[in-house]
């Protein structure tokens, strides 16, 4: 954020994300969300006369013995969720080469997904790391504290630059005592190994990947000699844009990097929601609460 930036400026924007979110939320997505995410259990809701089929585990014997015929338990899905927003706050989620950066898409994605929260009584939080954990804000319920949620999404400062996935895969793992529902906002562009953690995360959480891209990342365009710098070292290196054989190499490297990360999300069972900044992120969503409600029909 600059810190030019007025605190009107700042407010309105908020604002402004504020009304389109919760109106997409509203129109688009009100019933997708609750039908694909679980509570964590079943509550006791009341007793009534068994029918045939009922399991005879559920009998209430007390009331059974006093009305003289047999009752059954009646339970309701638990639908309290803690709904977590993990965000990599690396310098390189700054890069973007349409009308967002991949933070700013990152962040309006986590607000409607926080106002999905809002609007189910859900309890929703943020961990926003870069190769530590920057700030954590735990999760509760209310328009007041969502509104926090969209103002650090978008304006927090982080200290450091670099990306560490493990930080925040850790971090989450370690303080979160119940299941929750993690959203990992990340461009996943790093060299230190993440497997680990997500792996151990994922077993105890529904973690859900959320890999932000720029297409300006997958193909170099032919524009001759520039001057490249990695956003999060500051080392830069002079490239010929024009060259075939460095844009065919780039191409490459690309493919087997996106292979290697995807294939970790498939190797532990974690479904994504790939978004790209020149993208339309509706469409993404709603095929994600397809898939899901489609997975969930099989089991």
């Amino acid at each position: 954020m600059s810190s030019q930036r007025s605190t009107s400026e700042i407010l309105s924007r908020i604002r402004r994300l504020e009304i389109r979110t919760r109106r997409i939320v509203e129109t688009a997505f009100a019933g997708q969300y609750q039908s694909v995410f679980k509570g964590r259990g079943m509550n006791f809701d009341e007793v009534r006369p068994y029918q045939v089929g009922d399991e005879i585990r559920n009998i209430e014997w007390n009331v059974t013995a006093r009305m003289g015929e047999p009752y059954v338990k009646k339970y309701v899905e638990e639908r309290e969720l803690t709904i977590l927003l993990l965000l990599d706050l690396s310098e390189s989620g700054g890069f973007g080469s349409r009308n967002l950066s991949k933070r700013e898409l990152a962040a309006e994605v986590a607000a409607l997904l926080a106002y999905c929260a809002l609007r189910n009584n859900d309890k929703a939080g943020a961990l926003l790391f870069t190769d530590r954990v920057e700030q954590y804000v735990p999760p509760r319920k209310g328009n007041t504290h969502v509104l926090r949620l969209i103002r650090d999404l978008l304006y927090f400062e982080p200290q450091n630059k670099g990306t560490d996935l493990s930080s925040g895969l850790d971090f989450l793992t370690n303080v979160l005592r119940r299941r929750a529902i993690i959203f990992l906002f990340s461009d996943f562009r790093t060299a230190r190994s993440y497997e680990r953690a997500l792996a151990i995360c994922a077993k105890k959480h529904d973690l859900v990947a959320v890999p932000v891209e720029d297409p300006a990342e997958m193909a170099l365009p032919s524009v001759g000699l520039v001057q490249v710098e990695d956003p999060e070292t500051g080392q830069t290196r002079l490239v010929d844009f024009s060259s075939r054989k460095a844009r065919a190499e780039f191409a490459q490297l690309h493919d087997r990097w996106k292979t290697a990360r995807d294939t970790i999300f498939q190797r532990h069972g974690v479904e994504t929601i790939q978004l790209s900044t020149d993208l339309d992120y509706l469409p993404v969503l709603h095929n994600f609460f397809r898939r899901r409600q489609a997975r969930l029909r099989s089991l």
